[in-house]
């Protein structure tokens, strides 16, 4: 069984939000997405600064199964990424949701969070 911590919101192609008060999301793959790939061996992000579109291609993971393209759940910008990921991808496999995270955006707006998948409804989505 996969984690799926409440409090985040999630995409249909398994990637995390987590909206801050001031308008910055923290996002990266959830556990199931980890879990599906095997072990990571590297992870691309987006420079600072990026403008993303709901939908887009942020980045690429990849693993010994695959590498696999990592979606924007939301619009924004980039304000920062993860350096732990460049020398540890494997992060990711061991800390999704804390250690593994992406990166953080500055959400362009906030409703399309709203939009995305409770951890209920995701949590369904991947039974």
């Amino acid at each position: 069984m996969s984690n799926v911590p409440a409090g985040l919101r999630y995409a249909k192609s398994h990637e995390w939000l987590k909206l801050e008060s001031d308008g910055t999301a923290t996002v990266g793959i959830s556990d199931y997405a980890q879990n599906s790939l095997g072990d990571i061996t590297y992870v691309q992000v987006p420079k600072v600064g990026a403008a993303l579109k709901a939908g887009e291609t942020f980045g690429v993971v990849e693993s010994v199964k695959a590498a696999s393209d990592v979606y924007a759940p939301v619009a924004g910008s980039v304000v920062a990424v993860n350096p732990a990921l460049q020398g540890a991808p494997e992060t990711v496999n061991h800390a999704p949701y804390e250690g593994g995270w992406m990166i953080k955006i500055k959400v362009a707006n906030p409703a399309e969070a709203a939009a995305l998948l409770d951890a209920a409804a995701y949590a369904k989505q991947i039974a």
